[in-house]
């Protein structure tokens, strides 16, 4: 992955390889039975603990690429002053200026580029940015953060970078990758920007609702295959993220947390 970002010919083949038609490509192979002798491999390339995971027969890549957890595998912190992760990740938080632009690896983005709503955008001035990796052995499933009201989702068409660090040194990957995303009403952290990031191999966002009524920790959605990102945006005085969290961000460090655990307190 590094010689694709870091070379002339790893340039001129990412060309293809973010084309969304490929990502498509690939998620039709790993819909397919023949896909199905990749598992095994794959747990044991990346090291998955499956005593967290529903055993089942699966019927191809993709079933077990968004295999269920096992009952009681992701307590979910339902404190209500609790702001809880919506999925399993590595997660950094960037402070949101109060011209709406953050900083990652030497990209810089605005909330207008990120969004394409300037409206909206100027809500969230000098508010959060939390960005949530997910790796390709994380569980791929997301929940709501807290109860409340969703609006409709709203897609932007885009390319397939990944998602991995070596990628954003070399490219705005979050305003150029396909993504989608929603304003959650939610009952105790205002309105919060809720968005998924598509990534290379990642053809599919799979959001189970428009306009919908929410509840605390329930399923949103999933992606298929690949590694890819959630984006949440919090408004200005907000929320209040953990110190150790906020501090491995200070030091360009992401930090792993797990789905439905507290990341941070109501202010």
């Amino acid at each position: 992955m590094s010689k694709l970002y870091t070379t002339f010919a790893g340039r001129m083949l990412l060309k293809i390889l973010t084309a969304p038609a490929v990502s498509k490509m690939a998620g039709s192979f790993m819909e397919s039975f023949l896909s199905k002798f990749i598992i095994e491999p794959f747990i044991k390339k990346n090291k998955i603990d499956m005593s967290d995971y529903k055993i089942e027969n699966w019927k191809c890549f993709n079933h077990f690429f968004t295999r269920n957890l096992r009952p009681g595998k992701r307590p979910i912190d339902m404190n209500p002053v609790s702001l809880i992760s919506p999925c399993d990740g590595y997660l950094t938080v960037y402070n949101i200026s109060d011209d709406s632009s953050f900083e990652i690896k030497n990209s810089v983005y605005t909330l207008d580029e990120l969004l394409m709503d300037s409206n909206l955008a100027s809500e969230y001035h000098g508010g959060l940015c939390l960005v949530f990796r997910l790796t390709p052995s994380d569980y791929h499933r997301y929940i709501y953060p807290d109860t409340g009201a969703k609006l409709k989702n709203t897609y932007i068409p885009g390319i397939f970078h990944t998602v991995r660090p070596v990628a954003f040194k070399k490219y705005p990957v979050f305003k150029t990758n396909s993504r989608e995303y929603t304003v959650l009403g939610t009952n105790n952290f205002d309105d919060v920007v809720f968005m998924e990031v598509g990534a290379m191999m990642v053809g599919k966002i799979v959001n189970y609702h428009q306009e919908y009524n929410f509840t605390k920790g329930e399923e949103k959605g999933r992606f298929e295959f690949g590694g890819s990102t959630i984006i949440m945006l919090i408004k200005k005085d907000v929320a209040l993220i953990d110190t150790e969290i906020k501090s491995a961000s200070n030091r360009g460090e992401e930090y792993k947390v797990k789905l439905g655990e507290s990341i941070g307190v109501r202010i």
